[in-house]
């Protein structure tokens, strides 16, 4: 199985005034995050905005990341969609344009039977040439994959990692690494001796995160501290509070297209006072 890092952040999308796809400001974003304790990237995720992205966008930020990641950090390239067709041609799209490996989710709305993930997945698998990481979520997809599900899953070849994001599901899974799909199981995951996480508080708290893995024996006192950066990153639909943090800090990320909106007031003071607990920010309002 390729090593594709132990703090991968599920980068957000920037967006200009006209809401188009800002390049230089993702490119700066993604090399400040190298610098602060991330070394891998999910591109055109959940937290990037995916979703509304056209497919030029989408392969274009792809081709970006790749052209001009950082020394040494990972790209994983986001692949899924519910019409397997649609993912088979982006998996094979982000694999000629160099990523390290691919994200395929769970197909969602239309919820294939158990048989119907299984032919989804051998679809996608054998259009690959690099690692694929499943992603489950069940909150957003309305299909859970259960362990004995992954574990058959893990028999395809090249399908090597699960994006976990069921509490309930955590567990070593024969033939599969396991990434965190949730900051607040980051430790837990860790303790397990898997990977690591794919994760979104690493865009506001990336060295603290990275000392998580450095330092074991510290690693739950400081995701202690941690806790209500998760919650507040997460008080809406993601990336909303993210990318209100993140403008905060000076970082030029831009607003949400529809259907997300950009935090309200209340949000926007609710992650105001959650920067200023942790010191990332002075007590000045903007």
């Amino acid at each position: 199985m390729p090593d594709l890092g132990t703090v991968i952040t599920a980068i957000v999308t920037p967006f200009d005034e006209q809401l188009r796809v800002d390049e230089d400001a993702f490119v700066a974003l993604m090399h400040h995050l190298a610098a602060n304790g991330s070394d891998g990237f999910v591109v055109c995720g959940t937290t990037g905005e995916a979703s509304t992205l056209s497919d030029e966008e989408h392969l274009g930020l792809i081709e970006l990341a790749v052209r001009e990641r950082p020394d040494g950090v990972s790209i994983i390239g986001g692949a899924g969609s519910n019409n397997t067709a649609h993912a088979v041609a982006l998996t094979e799209r982000a694999c000629e344009l160099g990523v390290d490996a691919v994200l395929s989710v769970t197909p969602y709305y239309n919820r294939p039977s158990r048989r119907g993930i299984l032919a989804h997945f051998e679809a996608v698998a054998a259009a690959s040439s690099v690692a694929v990481v499943l992603y489950n979520i069940p909150s957003r997809t309305g299909t859970d994959m259960p362990n004995d599900l992954l574990a058959q899953l893990a028999q395809i070849e090249r399908i090597d990692f699960v994006k976990q994001s069921n509490a309930a599901n955590l567990a070593t899974v024969d033939g599969l690494r396991i990434y965190a799909g949730d900051d607040t199981l980051f430790a837990r995951t860790l303790d397990m001796g898997e990977p690591g996480g794919i994760l979104v508080a690493s865009h506001i708290v990336g060295p603290q995160m990275r000392r998580m893995v450095e330092e074991p024996e510290n690693r739950w006192a400081i995701d202690a501290t941690l806790e209500d950066v998760y919650s507040t990153l997460f008080l809406t639909a993601s990336p909303t509070c993210t990318k209100a943090a993140l403008e905060l800090l000076g970082h030029r990320v831009g607003g949400l297209r529809l259907p997300m909106v950009a935090a309200d007031e209340a949000e926007t003071e609710s992650v105001r006072a959650m920067l200023v607990r942790h010191g990332l920010l002075g007590h000045v309002t903007a």
